[in-house]
């Protein structure tokens, strides 16, 4: 499920690595008043929407005017309403991370990739929306697409099994999620305050055992456990801090919507069963037969014909 995560992260990112390195023409569209032109399930694409995304296709070197360009935020207005309806949240730290590093990856500063995106029309925003977009959808897909398996595990492992070799095998981990809540109101002023906090009950963790204990006393602090959960399914801007912290410890805290937070690992072992050589199996099935793409297109015609479009 991995594999299909990075193909469609990938995909989606790549039309504009290459015509951001590219000499940027300047804009010569005129400015004109911004009227709504379609509503896709209550949000509204106007026509400077529009206009920004023939602009992004010249960027791009893409083909396509109007007609294009309105059926494209069509489609992403889409994607954004499934990715609410499927809780997947992206961070603005999230964003701004990814456009810093398409930034760096085309020898280019974050002030020099604005000035680009703002003289062809483009706009900051309206890029930093299209990453945002991106990303979740990727998560959503992969939710997705993890759901909708239609072999039973079992008929899995049979499959895997006659094939040869034995059952594959991934880390199991028992998390704990601890956040110190900042309210969005109070970001600028809390931050930092919240952050020292949360670095300082980092310090103590020891085991899952003791952190609600520890806890007690500080204001906004919560503590969920998460249960059992395999690598493969680890959310993905976890995944990496996770897989590299040892059983017992902490990772790193990071700043997220909800505040400051850290992943308590209480342990870790390695499993080989059922579970594991599906999630194995639809990998493997995904990068043999291109069926990430195929099963983004499917998923995207079924959320088409309920989606309410209504045309200005």
């Amino acid at each position: 499920m991995i594999a299909i995560r990075k193909r469609l992260v990938a995909s989606g990112f790549a039309l504009a690595m290459g015509a951001l390195a590219a000499t940027a023409m300047p804009y010569g569209g005129v400015a004109h008043a911004s009227e709504i032109k379609y509503v896709v399930n209550n949000i509204p694409i106007t026509s400077y929407d529009i206009q920004r995304r023939v602009a992004f296709f010249k960027l791009q070197r893409r083909n396509g005017g109007t007609k294009e360009a309105a059926q494209e935020m069509i489609d992403q207005a889409i994607r954004t309403a499934e990715i609410k309806r499927a809780g997947v949240r992206i961070t603005d730290q999230q964003v701004d991370d990814a456009y810093a590093r398409f930034a760096a990856s085309n020898k280019l500063k974050p002030e020099q990739m604005d000035q680009i995106l703002n003289q062809t029309g483009v706009t900051k925003p309206h890029f930093k929306d299209f990453i945002r977009t991106q990303m979740g959808w990727s998560q959503a897909l992969q939710a997705k697409y993890r759901a909708s398996g239609t072999m039973s595990e079992q008929d899995v492992v049979q499959r895997m099994l006659q094939k040869g070799g034995d059952k594959p095998r991934a880390t199991e981990y028992m998390l704990q999620q601890i956040v110190f809540v900042v309210p969005a109101a109070e970001r600028g002023a809390l931050l930092g305050k919240r952050k020292r906090e949360a670095e300082a009950l980092r310090a103590r963790f020891s085991g899952c055992d003791r952190t609600r204990e520890f806890a007690k006393g500080l204001v906004d602090v919560t503590v969920r456990d998460l249960g059992r959960i395999l690598a493969p399914e680890l959310p993905p801007d976890w995944a990496d801090l996770i897989k590299s912290t040892k059983a017992g410890s902490a990772t790193a805290v990071r700043e997220t919507e909800r505040g400051i937070e850290f992943i308590g690992i209480c342990s870790s072992k390695e499993v080989s069963d059922d579970r594991v050589a599906r999630m194995v199996f639809q990998s493997e099935a995904a990068k043999e037969g291109g069926e990430a793409e195929e099963f983004s297109k499917k998923y995207m015609a079924e959320l088409k014909k309920k989606a309410r479009i209504v045309e200005r």
